[in-house]
């Protein structure tokens, strides 16, 4: 678990970390995550939280192994709606996304393109079934129209491994 990967909101008050490999790396095409970037791209000087085909990317990370080391006084957490069980989190101080938190999970899925380096490269793109865009979709990972099996296993392995201690 050596590595570390941080990431940053734009003008650098904000500053996350995750350690060791992620769980996943993905992007995501549901209403919840489109329609929680649109939102939070409609904050006043907001950097790009979608890619250019409408998908939120993401690195997730067990909760155990991300966290914030610096600013997270300025962290505003935004939900979709009063009984929402997903948070993103907000650098208010230059409005980037920075990360979500879905309740009541175990992990952390951090925006992709807040982090520093070369990340991962895309596993998955998943709920392509609510894609919107008109251009074909990138054929640089697999695509399911639902959640891919590959994540599912993976979260659940990560449970476990927490649980155990691991």
């Amino acid at each position: 678990m050596d590595q570390v990967r941080q990431s940053s909101c734009a003008c650098g008050r904000v500053r996350c970390e995750g350690l060791g490999k992620p769980i996943f790396s993905g992007v995501c095409y549901c209403r919840d995550c489109r329609e929680g970037g649109r939102r939070i791209e409609s904050l006043p000087q907001a950097p790009a939280v979608l890619d250019a085909d409408g998908g939120a990317a993401y690195l997730t990370y067990r909760d155990d192994r991300f966290r914030c080391i610096s600013g997270s006084e300025f962290l505003k957490g935004h939900k979709l709606g009063d009984g929402a069980p997903t948070q993103r989190f907000v650098a208010a101080c230059c409005n980037s996304a920075m990360y979500l938190k879905f309740a009541p999970g175990h992990w952390t899925s951090a925006y992709r393109n807040r982090f520093e380096g070369e990340p991962p490269p895309i596993e998955a793109r998943s709920q392509t079934k609510h894609r919107e865009a008109p251009t074909p979709l990138p054929n640089d990972a697999p695509s399911f129209r639902g959640y891919p099996p590959k994540l599912m296993g993976r979260l659940l392995g990560s449970r476990l491994a927490m649980l155990l201690g691991r």
